[in-house]
């Protein structure tokens, strides 16, 4: 839309001021371009106000509703699961299981095997024994078995959803 129309517009919809309409006034009495396109444009907004726009009936928006409505129920629901919170359960796992192994290691006895190490005889090793004979290593265990079926299951759903799509 070039200036002219959308100054003739804002004249016909009477959305410019007194001092505009003044002047589109006498432009359009004094141009014969001005004239011309004021008459196409009032012309179309006669036809554009003889158009009855019906209301749509109260079945079509339920029926919209309806079929939007079915559409997202039948994808299926996505949690946002953010790829930093994994790793860091990751890294807390790794950890954990070596911290565990250099404790076993640590509580090994090696009677017939002498070790050239000096360590000052000031440093003690904590004592292991109660931690892997106790409920603590079952209960993790336990824990660590039903979240790698846990993760398992959906690394195998979301396999098994991407070859249906």
């Amino acid at each position: 839309m070039n200036k002219i129309e959308e100054q003739l517009w804002n004249y016909i919809d009477g959305t410019c001021t007194p001092a505009e309409q003044e002047v589109i006034a006498r432009l359009i009495e004094q141009d014969e371009a001005y004239a011309k396109k004021y008459q196409e444009l009032m012309t179309l907004n006669q036809e554009f106000a003889a158009i009855e726009l019906d209301e749509p009936p109260m079945a079509f928006t339920y029926n919209v509703m309806e079929a939007i409505r079915t559409e997202n129920a039948s994808k299926p629901l996505k949690a946002a699961i953010d790829k930093r919170i994994i790793l860091g359960i990751g890294i807390f796992f790794a950890v954990t299981i070596l911290t565990l192994l250099v404790f076993a290691f640590a509580s090994v006895s090696l009677s017939g095997v002498k070790l050239s190490v000096d360590v000052p005889g000031n440093v003690k090793l904590p004592n292991a024994n109660n931690l892997f004979s106790g409920p603590f290593l079952k209960w993790f265990l336990i824990f660590d078995v039903v979240l790698a079926l846990f993760l398992g299951d959906a690394y195998l759903r979301r396999k098994k959803t991407a070859k249906h799509v």
